[in-house]
Parts: C-alpha cells; sequence; structure tokens
C-alpha cells in the first residue's frame, strides 16, 4: 500500500486478514493520510467547536447567566488536535495489531513490481511485491500565478497553521470545502467574502437544498458572490486583494484558497509504466480499480470522483478482495451519501429533482420541517428539513435530502431502506414503523405521511 489514508488502511487490512503479508508505506510522520491531519477529521472538529460556540451563544437560558462566548482561531485548533493525535493512535493500533510495518518514506516505482523508498536521510532500499495499491491522495491544487508562501495566502491544509483570528477572509472556491470553512470563520465572527466560480452553490445537491444553503449562509452573515473569476491575486502586507474578471476587487486580511484538489501522483514513476495520470493528477481505473497495469491498483481522491473518505475506505477493500480472489463481487452502492459540514449540514442520497425530471420519471415530495419536530424544538436546532423523494406509482425512495442539525445521520435511515429490492424499498416502510419520541429519526415518518397524503 503506498499512503495510509482510508484507501490504504481499507486495503491493508482487508488484505492482513486474508493472510496476505503487506506493507504501507507513508511519507508522513504519522498514518491517517489527508483525511486525518488537513481534511475530513480537522475541518469537521473545527466545524463541531464552533457549532457549539454559536449553540450556547443563541441559547437563551444561557444568555441569561452568562455573557457570550468567543473563542479564537488557535483555541478551537487545539480541540482538532486532540481528535487528529486519538484518530493517529486508533489507526497505529490496527496496523500494529495486524503485524502490519508501516515504512516511513517517499515511493517511486523503478519497475512494474520494484518501488524505490527514499527515507530522506540519505537512505534508499528496493521493495519487491506481486501487487501494489496506490492510495496517495490528493492536495489543494494550487495555480501558478498564486503566491502561495505569502503569509496571508492559504489552501486548505496550511488555513490550519493560522495562528490567529483574521478580522476577515476571503474565500475562493465555494465547493464543499469553501462553504465549510465560510461557516466556521463566520461562526468565529469574521467577516467572509465567498466567491463562487458557478451560479449557484454545490449544484449538484437538490435544488432547494442548495438554496437554503445560499439562505442560511447570508443569514449567518457571508457574503456570497457568484459567477465571478478572479485575474489576479495580489498578496501585500497588511492585506490581500483578488481581483475579477467583473472589475471588482475584493479585500481581506487573508485568502483561502479552496478551488479544486490535484492527485498526488507527482514524481512516483508511473509514466514509464504507462500509466499516465490526466491534468489533475488522477488515475484511471476499470471497474476493479486496476491501473494500466493489472497488478497496480489505485483507489482514493487519487482516481477522483467521489472523493469522499468513506468512499476511498470501501474501494481498498474492494481492490484487495480482487487481489486475492481474481474477481471483487462486491460494487460501491449505486447511491453514496454526501454530507456536508456547513452549519447547518447537509446531506443527500440518491436522485434529485432535477435529475427526475429530466428522466421524466413520475415522482412525488415529502417535507419534514424540523421546526416541527419535537426533539428539535427541545434542543433549539429549529432549522432544517428532510426530503423525501418517491416514486408516484411505486413508492419506491428515489432520493433522500436533508438540511439541518444531524443531517448526516438522519438521511442513513433512509438510505438503508433505498437499498432494498422491490417491494422493500417503499415510503410505506415509514409510514408503517414505530420511531422512538421524541427524535430527529422521525422526520422520516413526518415526511413520509406528508409525502403519502399527496397521492392517497
Amino acid at each position: 500500500m503506498i499512503g495510509s489514508g482510508p484507501g490504504g488502511e481499507g486495503a491493508a487490512m482487508k488484505l492482513a486478514k486474508d493472510g496476505r503479508k503487506v506493507a504501507v508505506i507513508e511519507r508522513h510522520d504519522q498514518v491517517g493520510g489527508g483525511s486525518t491531519h488537513w481534511g475530513t477529521i480537522p475541518s469537521k472538529s473545527l466545524r463541531h467547536t464552533v457549532r457549539r460556540m454559536m449553540e450556547f451563544n443563541s441559547n437563551p437560558l444561557f444568555r441569561a447567566v452568562a455573557a457570550p462566548t468567543r473563542l479564537s482561531f488557535p483555541q478551537v485548533l487545539g480541540w482538532t488536535q486532540s481528535v487528529i493525535r486519538d484518530q493517529v493512535s486508533l489507526r497505529s493500533g490496527f496496523y500494529s495489531r495486524n503485524e502490519v510495518p508501516v515504512l516511513r518514506g517517499r515511493a517511486r516505482f523503478v519497475g512494474p513490481n520494484t518501488l524505490e523508498l527514499d527515507t530522506g536521510r540519505g537512505r534508499v532500499r528496493q521493495l519487491h511485491a506481486d501487487n501494489f495499491v496506490i492510495a496517495t491522495g490528493s492536495r489543494p491544487y494550487r495555480p501558478e500565478d498564486v503566491d502561495f508562501s505569502h503569509p496571508r495566502v492559504f489552501d486548505s491544509d496550511t488555513i490550519l497553521s493560522l495562528d490567529h483570528t483574521p478580522r476577515s477572509i476571503i474565500i475562493y472556491g465555494a465547493g464543499t470545502i469553501g462553504c465549510e470553512y465560510a461557516s466556521i470563520f463566520r461562526g468565529l465572527g469574521v467577516k467572509v467574502d465567498l466567491i463562487n466560480t458557478r451560479d449557484r452553490l454545490l449544484s449538484f445537491l437538490d435544488d432547494e437544498i442548495s438554496d437554503a444553503l445560499s439562505y442560511h449562509l447570508r443569514e449567518l452573515g457571508v457574503l456570497i458572490r457568484h459567477n465571478e473569476e478572479y485575474t489576479k491575486v495580489e498578496a501585500r502586507d497588511d492585506e490581500v486583494v483578488v481581483h475579477l474578471e467583473s472589475g471588482k476587487r475584493v479585500r481581506a486580511e487573508a485568502l483561502l484558497w479552496a478551488n479544486g484538489r490535484t492527485g498526488n501522483t507527482q514524481d512516483m514513476g508511473l509514466e514509464d509504466l504507462g500509466i499516465v495520470p490526466n491534468s489533475r493528477g488522477q488515475i484511471a481505473v476499470n471497474e476493479d480499480y486496476q491501473t494500466a497495469q493489472s497488478h497496480i491498483y489505485a483507489v482514493g481522491d487519487v482516481i477522483g470522483y467521489p472523493s469522499l473518505a468513506s468512499a476511498a475506505y470501501d474501494q481498498g477493500r474492494f481492490a484487495a478482495t480482487h487481489i486475492t480472489q481474481g474477481k471483487c463481487d462486491v460494487r460501491l452502492g449505486r447511491d453514496i451519501p454526501t454530507g456536508i459540514y456547513t452549519i447547518p449540514e447537509i446531506s443527500s442520497v440518491g436522485k434529485t429533482e432535477r435529475e427526475l425530471t429530466a428522466a421524466k420519471v413520475p415522482y412525488e415530495v415529502g417535507h419534514a420541517f424540523f421546526k416541527d419536530l419535537a426533539r428539535a424544538q427541545i434542543s433549539g436546532q429549529t432549522t432544517g428539513m428532510l426530503k423525501l423523494l418517491f416514486h408516484t406509482e411505486t413508492l419506491e425512495l428515489l432520493g433522500i435530502h436533508c438540511f439541518g442539525d444531524q443531517a448526516a445521520e438522519i438521511v442513513h435511515i433512509g438510505q438503508a431502506i433505498m437499498s432494498q429490492q422491490g417491494e422493500a424499498n417503499s415510503l410505506l416502510y415509514f409510514i408503517n414503523t414505530t420511531f422512538n419520541y421524541p427524535t430527529m429519526a422521525e422526520a422520516s415518518r413526518v415526511a413520509a405521511l406528508n409525502g403519502y397524503n399527496r397521492v392517497a
């Protein structure tokens, strides 16, 4: 395995359990990959802490007995680092218990079955294997005309080294990472300009959910600028100025560049083996995650979509199964859930209204608004909704879209039903099932009843 992120870990654990001799190569000091150290875990930990602070400050009971709490960016980073340490300890234990050695250094192919491992200490050794799994992940895309060495210019990795809370920040790129950090910084009281190169936020989402995100980010105080492209980034001693094609000049104390990612495939000797990454450093694979060399597999962010830690882990396991058995009949589910940890959070699985309309599928909609749920009223988290899309005639679930507190948890209830075959996948499951009360989970029943009333 080259890389100890979710993809490499999934493959290594599966192969070890199947009795194969396995080694993992990791170029960083600690295991876990980008997901643990710079991506999923840090941003979600930051978001959780900021959200808790906002919840405390907005609660009328707490306001009556205490002044509002204000945390700095370095303070919330402190909690993030403790979570990262726990994750590293956990994952290191996986390798230790399964007797999988972790070799430190940078790997490069010098032949179809040979790697050269440079430890960076003047020592180079060669490793030989029958099979390889490339799980090297990705890094933030850095255009050449932006000076990332400037102390006011950051990407989604280096932002974790920010040692103060800026009064203002420009976030260029309104994808998942950009929207999440817009929520985080605005929650800390930072003035945020979110520059979107497209005409709406997260266009892969259901339109109603995308519109809700835009509305609530603006309610937080985020200024969103759609359909904008930069022409120049001017980093000065006291500010950063982003010049836009529209003629605008946007100023702030700091810039977070969050516009795209690049696969970590540089200087690996892949081209000599006929494995040629695309312009974004991504490797093409077949349905079994094999590259142009059938004994070399690639999984995770380095192969592109869906670029999710959850999917990468499963891809690693599937590639390992193909190595040991020569086939893998299991595939990633047709519908992979997406979790977006904005404030409030978003999660979706299945088709959107736009997709169903384009495909001319007769469907209906069921809503459950959180403001009507007892559990949401108790917790004070009344912003949001659960939306179920289902076939008008068969009642088959076609899409689940959730916006609000615990959205990434709630969506899995619908996902489990939607993955069933035949009559087991039906809106009636929610109507005929008893849910704990009061819970956020009962949103599924409320939405199902709301939708069923439209067709019954």
